[in-house]
C-alpha cells in the first residue's frame, strides 16, 4: 500500500496569520543588505542571505542590491557581470573607480538572481592607515595591525560608506535608503555612515555574539552568568576588544537592532547592553527541500544507499539486521562543546547500555559529519567499500550463470538439478569471496586519517566511553571528519541526500543561536533532536504545542545539569529505538507539515517589520507609524496542537521492551494522515496572546489593541531610540 503523502509547503497555506502591516512604498526606496558572505561562503550568514533573497527580489525588485567583498573565483563562477539599472549607482560606483577602488556589479547566480555590488579590498588596501585614523577620531576604536580579518572589515566598511555617500548625494532626498548590515564585520560601514550623518535608515542583525561565541568555547557556564561577566575584561583577555568594540558600537549606531532569536537576544542584552527591537527568525527556501512527489520513497531511496556503505565498512562483522538498524547523525562545524558532541557521545554510551540490557535486535549506526584535519581517506574503510563491490559482482557474475542455465533447463522442459546447475568452479569463486570478507580488527570509527588523532576531541572522548564497533555494542560510530560530496569515492552523497535517509538528527548544541541543521531535518521530514539553547529549538516551543509529538525532541540545556539532560537526550533517542516503523512513518509525515513554519514567505514579515521602523526612525516626518507599528510582531504567530491520533511514543502502544520494532501492531489506533492533516487545519488558530501594555497607554489604547484583528502579532518590545549618536569608547 503506498504511504500517504503529508502535507506540502502550499498545503497548509491558509493557516498562517495574515499580515497586517501596511506595504512600504519601495518604488520610492532603495534596499542595500551588507554582508560579508555575499557570494562568499565561510558559515550560516551565506545561507540566511542566499536563501532570503528570492522573496525579498519578489518584493523589491531592481530596487534591491546585496554588498559584499569581491574576491575573484567567486565572481567569476558565481557572478554574471552587467551594467547597473539605476544611474545614481552607477555614478556612485564611477566615483570609487576614479579614485583608484575597484568596484564590481552584478547578478548573483542564486534563486532570485539579486544584483551584487562588491568591493575590491586589495585595490584600497593603500588607505588603510587613513582609514584607521578616521576610526579613531570618530569613535576611539584602535585596530591591531595584526588581525587581517578587521582591518580588511574596515577595509570593506570605509568603501561602503564612501559608496553610500555618493549615492544620497546623487539621489537627494527621493529614494530614501536603507542599509541592512549583518554581523560585526559589516559594523564598520554602519558606524562611518552613522557618523558622517548620511541620510539613510540602518539595520544591523547579530546572528551570535562575538564574545558569547568566545565564552561558550572555553566551557563556562555561560547563560548562567550573563549578569555576572565583566565583559570588558573577557574581551581584553581573548584578544577581541577591538572586534568587540566594533560590533557594540554598530549595534548602537543603528536605527533598529535585531537578531535571529529570542535567546539570542537575551545574550546581546548583556554583551551589547542593547535590547533587540525585533526578533528575525531564520528560514529556508521550503521549496528547495520539500519534494513534490513522495517524500517517504525518496527516504527509502538514500536510506538504501548509506545502507550500502554500512555493508562495506563493517565487512566482516556485519551480524547485525540493516532492517532493523536505524541512522543517526549529528554535523556541523567542528566546535566541540558548542554543538553538543560531549553531550551527543556520552549518551550514545548510555544508550547503548540500555539496548544491550534490554537485549533489544535494534542497532544505531551514528555518523559525526564534522570537518578535521586529515591527510587521507583511512585504508581499512576504503578496503571495505573494496570488498563490498568485490562481494556484489561476484554475486551478479553468479546470478548470470544460474539464470542462464536455468533458462535452458525450462527451456527443455526439464526441472534443472540444484546440485548440478552451479559447477564446482562457482563454489570456489563464493568461497573465496567469504573468505575475503574476513577481517582480524574491529570496524574503523573513523574514515579518515585524522592528523593528532590523539588529542581529537571526538576520538578522544570514543576511547574514553568505549565504542569501538565491537560485536556486542548496539551503537555504532562512524566519524567522517569531511563534508559530504557525492564526488567522495567512499560515501558518495550530498548532504541533502544523506539527510532524508536517515532517521534522527541529533543536535545537542550548548551554544547555538539559530541552528539551521535541525531546520533542515525538519523540511526533509527527518525528526531532529535539539535544545532549549537553540534559537531553532526556542521557536518549535513556542509554535508546537508538541513538539516531540511532531518530531522534534527538545533537550534542557538551560534549566538542567549537564547529567540531567545528558539522562534526558538518552531518553529520548532511547524512546525513538521503541518505535515501530509504522510509528516513525506516522511522525515523519508529521514533522515534514512544520516546513511552513520555516519558509521565509512566514518569516520574512520580521524583516518587512524592522524595515518599516528603521525608516520611522530615520526620516519620521515622511514614514509615520501609529502606536501600534512600533511593537515588533511576535514570532508565536501560531501554534500546532498535539495530533489526536497514534502517539509517536511507544508507551501506549508498544511493550516498554522493544522486541518488534518493525512489526505492525494489531491493536494500533487507527490512523489516516488525511484526516489528522485536515484536522490540524482546523484547530491551528492564533493564539490571543498580549504582552504587557507599555506605559504610557491609557485604557482606550488598551481596549483599541485589543479589539484590533491582528493583535495576536504583537509583541511589546520598545526601545527608545535616540537619532544623535555619541562617540563610543
Amino acid at each position: 500500500m503506498p504511504l500517504s503523502r503529508s502535507l506540502s509547503m502550499t498545503s497548509l497555506s491558509g493557516v498562517l496569520p495574515a499580515w497586517e502591516e501596511d506595504e512600504l512604498p519601495v518604488e520610492d526606496l532603495l534596499l542595500f543588505e551588507v554582508a560579508w558572505e555575499v557570494t562568499n561562503k565561510v558559515g550560516g550568514i551565506y545561507t540566511v542571505i542566499q536563501s532570503k533573497a528570492k522573496i525579498t527580489v519578489d518584493e523589491w525588485g531592481e530596487n534591491f542590491y546585496m554588498m559584499g567583498p569581491y574576491f575573484e573565483h567567486n565572481f567569476k563562477t558565481q557572478v554574471e557581470g552587467c551594467d547597473p539599472p539605476n544611474p545614481a549607482i552607477r555614478k556612485a560606483m564611477d566615483a570609487l573607480i576614479h579614485n583608484g577602488c575597484q568596484v564590481h556589479f552584478g547578478r548573483w547566480l542564486i534563486e532570485g538572481s539579486p544584483y551584487v555590488i562588491l568591493f575590491d579590498i586589495g585595490s584600497a588596501a593603500w588607505n588603510l592607515d587613513r582609514w584607521k585614523g578616521d576610526l579613531w577620531q570618530t569613535c576611539n576604536i584602535g585596530l591591531p595591525y595584526h588581525d587581517r580579518e578587521a582591518n580588511d572589515s574596515l577595509i570593506l566598511g570605509s568603501l561602503i560608506a564612501w559608496f553610500f555617500k555618493e549615492l544620497t548625494d546623487n539621489l537627494g532626498d527621493k529614494p530614501n535608503v536603507i542599509g541592512h548590515f549583518h554581523e560585526w564585520q559589516a559594523g564598520p560601514g554602519l558606524i562611518l555612515s552613522r557618523s558622517r550623518k548620511i541620510p539613510m535608515a540602518t539595520v544591523f542583525t547579530t546572528h551570535a555574539t562575538l564574545l558569547g561565541r568566545y565564552l561558550c568555547a572555553g566551557n563556562v557556564d555561560f547563560y548562567n552568568n550573563l549578569d555576572k561577566f565583566d565583559i570588558d575584561k573577557e574581551a581584553g583577555d581573548r584578544q577581541i576588544y577591538h572586534r568587540y568594540c566594533l560590533e557594540r558600537a554598530a549595534v548602537h549606531c543603528a536605527h533598529v537592532f535585531t537578531t535571529v532569536s529570542q535567546i539570542t537576544a537575551v545574550e546581546a542584552k548583556h554583551m551589547l547592553h542593547r535590547k533587540p527591537d525585533v526578533v528575525t527568525p531564520n528560514g529556508l527556501n521550503v521549496k528547495k527541500f520539500s519534494a513534490m512527489h513522495e517524500f517517504q520513497n525518496l527516504h527509502s531511496t538514500s536510506k538504501a544507499r548509506i545502507q550500502e556503505f554500512v555493508r562495506g565498512h563493517f565487512y566482516g562483522h556485519l551480524d547485525f539486521n540493516l532492517d532493523k538498524t536505524l541512522f543517526f547523525f549529528i554535523a556541523g562545524r567542528y566546535e566541540f562543546s558548542n554543538k553538543g558532541a560531549d553531550i551527543f557521545l556520552e549518551s550514545l554510551s548510555r544508550l547503548n547500555y540500555l539496548l544491550r540490557v534490554h537485549r533489544n535486535d535494534m542497532t544505531v549506526v551514528v555518523f559525526l559529519i564534522m570537518p578535521a584535519k586529515t591527510n587521507n581517506f583511512n585504508v581499512e574503510s576504503l578496503k571495505g567499500q573494496a570488498v563490498r563491490k568485490q562481494l556484489w559482482d561476484t554475486a551478479h557474475a553468479v546470478k548470470e550463470k544460474f539464470g542462464k542455465r536455468l533458462y535452458d533447463a525450462l527451456l527443455k522442459g526439464q526441472i534443472p538439478d540444484m546440485n548440478t546447475i552451479l559447477d564446482r568452479d562457482d563454489f570456489t569463486i563464493m568461497k573465496r569471496a567469504i573468505y575475503a570478507t574476513q577481517r582480524h580488527s574491529l570496524p574503523p570509527v573513523t574514515t579518515h586519517n585524522v592528523l593528532d588523532d590523539s588529542t581529537d576531541p571526538i576520538l578522544s572522548n570514543v576511547r574514553r566511553i568505549g565504542l569501538f564497533n565491537s560485536r556486542n555494542d548496539r551503537v555504532k560510530i562512524i566519524f567522517h571528519p569531511e563534508f559530504l560530496s557525492s564526488t567522495s569515492p567512499l560515501l558518495p552523497m550530498d548532504y541533502e541526500d544523506f539527510v532524508r535517509g536517515c532517521n534522527l538528527g541529533v543536535f545537542p548544541s550548548y551554544y547555538e543561536p539559530w541552528g539551521y541543521t535541525p531546520g533542515e531535518c525538519s523540511v526533509m521530514g527527518i525528526p531532529s533532536v535539539t535544545t532549549n539553547l537553540s534559537g531553532f529549538g526556542c521557536f518549535m516551543e513556542e509554535h508546537v504545542s508538541d513538539p516531540a509529538a511532531y518530531g522534534i525532541y527538545i533537550v534542557d540545556r538551560r534549566f538542567r545539569s549537564p547529567e540531567e539532560s545528558c539522562n534526558q537526550l538518552t531518553q529520548f533517542m532511547f524512546t525513538f529505538c521503541q518505535q515501530s516503523r509504522r510509528q516513525r512513518i506516522i511522525q515523519r509525515n508529521r514533522t515534514e507539515r512544520l516546513s511552513d513554519l520555516l519558509d521565509w514567505r512566514y518569516l520574512g514579515r520580521f524583516y518587512i517589520h524592522a524595515r518599516h521602523l528603521a525608516l520611522s526612525r530615520a526620516f519620521p516626518e515622511k514614514f509615520k507609524t501609529d502606536p501600534m507599528t512600533l511593537w515588533s510582531p511576535q514570532t508565536e504567530g501560531f501554534r500546532y496542537p498535539r495530533p489526536y491520533s497514534v502517539p509517536p511514543s511507544p508507551s501506549a502502544s508498544i511493550h516498554s521492551t522493544p522486541h518488534h520494532s518493525d512489526v505492525e501492531e494489531d491493536d494500533d489506533e487507527p490512523y489516516d494522515e488525511d484526516e489528522e492533516a485536515e484536522r490540524d487545519r482546523l484547530n491551528i488558530k492564533a493564539p490571543f496572546v498580549l504582552g504587557t501594555v507599555p506605559e504610557g497607554l491609557d485604557n482606550h489604547d488598551r481596549d483599541h489593541i485589543s479589539s484590533c484583528p491582528c493583535h495576536h502579532l504583537l509583541h511589546f518590545h520598545l526601545y527608545s531610540c535616540q537619532d544623535t549618536m555619541q562617540p563610543f569608547t
